[in-house]
């Protein structure tokens, strides 16, 4: 089995690409850059060198897989049109030979009011709101002979990197703090960068039209995740509690999408695919020092 994916070279795309090759699946990744190039052909794929604009590659080397797995994502005002050209390029070159993953992400539910699965009613914040359509229209492929099926990652943690590395651990403030938004009481729906890598490969093999919640049940009071981030990176007690407005006007838009209260079940994916996260304790692991 060959399986195409973008995104390879980036934090979850790493992982899956590792997850790929631990199941003996060839690997062929598209590449935007040298670096990029370098990067997958050191976990074992096979570059294609072009990116997300690049539709008549992507739909050249999907036609060549027997599988397809879309993590990459195009940043800037077009990124919704990006994605959603991409993704059809990508199921136009596929066709029905085989199953097109596609990355969605919970945010898309907003506040979720306890604990909810993939049947909640939707309410994205600006930031994730384009993805609605687009999924939709993915989706719909299957009533033509495709396979399309959604992934929609938690709050995705693990090895130190990732968005709460990137956004908390406040790189560019001299307070030396890590940031917090709110009082800390909203959960997140986390799961470990490799847990959501094995969903992947699994949803090769999921039924067209399906979609999934990649999450672990580790639905965490936002506090306590700014607590054990902040003992990982040496700041113990150093935290910089922000309000909603002031967490937009420092991290921008995804502000409003940290803020979300989301508590998920990934039950769906375990009785379905067999999915079996193993990495459980998202606070041991960010306390570690990175």
């Amino acid at each position: 089995m060959k399986v195409f994916i973008t995104g390879g070279s980036g934090y979850v795309g790493k992982a899956t690409v590792k997850a790929l090759i631990r199941q003996s699946i060839g690997v062929t990744a598209l590449a935007r850059s040298d670096q990029a190039a370098r990067s997958v052909e050191s976990l074992g794929a096979t570059p294609v060198m072009g990116g997300l604009t690049d539709t008549g590659t992507l739909r050249a080397a999907a036609s060549r897989a027997d599988g397809v797995i879309h993590l990459g994502q195009h940043y800037g005002d077009d990124t919704a049109t990006v994605d959603a050209t991409a993704s059809q390029a990508l199921l136009d070159g596929l066709g029905e030979r085989g199953t097109y993953v596609h990355t969605g992400g919970v945010w898309v539910y907003g506040n979720t009011n306890g604990v909810a699965d993939e049947n909640a009613p939707l309410n994205p914040p600006l930031l994730t709101s384009w993805r609605l359509k687009n999924e939709e229209q993915v989706l719909a492929r299957a009533s033509e002979g495709s396979r399309p099926v959604v992934v929609m990652p938690g709050l995705v943690y693990g090895h130190g990197e990732g968005l709460i590395k990137q956004f908390l651990v406040d790189p560019g403030s001299d307070e030396n703090t890590v940031l917090s938004i709110g009082d800390g009481r909203n959960h997140w729906a986390l799961v470990h960068v490799d847990d959501v890598a094995e969903l992947y490969v699994l949803a090769l093999n999921a039924p067209a039209g399906s979609v999934y919640a990649g999450v672990s049940d580790q639905n965490i009071p936002l506090s306590r995740i700014v607590q054990a981030v902040a003992q990982g990176v040496g700041r113990a007690g150093r935290i910089t509690s922000l309000s909603l407005e002031e967490a937009e006007a420092r991290l921008g838009p995804i502000a409003e999408a940290f803020a979300l209260d989301q508590r998920f079940t990934g039950a769906r994916a375990r009785k379905e695919l067999g999915w079996t996260p193993t990495r459980l304790d998202a606070l041991a692991d960010l306390a570690r020092t990175h």
